[in-house]
């Protein structure tokens, strides 16, 4: 766990600075030096290839970079959800950890759910109230 500890730090780090407006500038204006001194260099292969080679450069680290932040919090959403269901009284403990099912189990979950949505539209049609728990 050590041993990753330094990568989540310095990637949390990095997608925080990457994504403030200066970062952003800096990133606009190194392209616009970039065009600027096109006319300078004759629009030559070279001149192409630095802009090119430096933007897969990084693009290619950033895409690590911003999916460990997106797990990460998406990770933290899944336990705050989980801790929500668990502490709600009525609610389904078999909903606890969804993500981890199969394609098939959630996919029968979804309908249960989308047929309960259903029939409480239709309800609400009807004159009915959208509140309470549907199970007798």
């Amino acid at each position: 766990m050590q041993n990753t500890a330094w990568y989540s730090q310095f990637a949390k780090s990095a997608a925080h600075f990457c994504g403030r407006p200066r970062v952003f500038t800096l990133a606009a204006a190194v392209i616009v030096v970039w065009l600027v001194t096109g006319p300078l260099f004759g629009f030559s292969d070279t001149w192409q290839l630095v802009i090119n080679t430096g933007t897969t450069i990084v693009t290619f680290l950033m895409v690590f970079l911003i999916q460990n932040t997106q797990n990460r919090d998406t990770e933290a959403i899944q336990v705050k959800l989980d801790e929500l269901i668990r502490a709600t009284q009525g609610a389904h403990n078999a909903l606890l950890d969804l993500e981890e099912l199969e394609e098939e189990t959630l996919d029968a979950f979804k309908r249960k759910y989308q047929a309960l949505a259903a029939t409480a539209r239709l309800a609400i049609e009807q004159g009915a109230q959208d509140t309470g728990t549907p199970e007798p």
